[in-house]
């Protein structure tokens, strides 16, 4: 049984940084894509930002995060971490990881996506 759990989120000034990390049990990460979405309040879930399976080739869904997020992994521990830099206000979401066994490639769509974490929150405010 595949699971995934975030962590890291929070809450930080506009212009602060966190690291949010996702872990797996169950499935190996290191040649899946892993996509990252979020969801905020009385909006749809979004996909931020994906790295794939197959070469780790970086995917922005969201052109505000491009230049202040970045995903890589580490695969001895079996994870893979969203790095947010330079928050704003409009970062505050519930973020997720999401992946699927055979997804070697970032999918465009969350329905591509199976697997999924319980979320963690981020807050970005004074």
């Amino acid at each position: 049984q595949v699971q995934l759990v975030e962590s890291g989120g929070g809450k930080v000034q506009p212009g602060g940084s966190l690291r949010l990390s996702c872990v797996a049990s169950g499935f190996t990460l290191d040649v899946h894509a892993v996509g990252w979405f979020r969801q905020a309040p009385g909006k749809e879930r979004e996909q931020v930002i994906c790295i794939n399976g197959s070469d780790n080739t970086t995917y922005y869904y969201a052109d505000s995060v491009k230049g202040r997020f970045s995903v890589s992994r580490e695969n001895a521990k079996n994870m893979v971490y969203l790095q947010m830099d330079r928050l704003r206000p409009e970062d505050t979401a519930v973020y997720y990881c999401a992946t699927a066994r055979g997804l070697r490639y970032c999918g465009d769509t969350e329905y591509e996506y199976d697997d999924w974490g319980q979320g963690t929150q981020v807050t970005v405010s004074l």
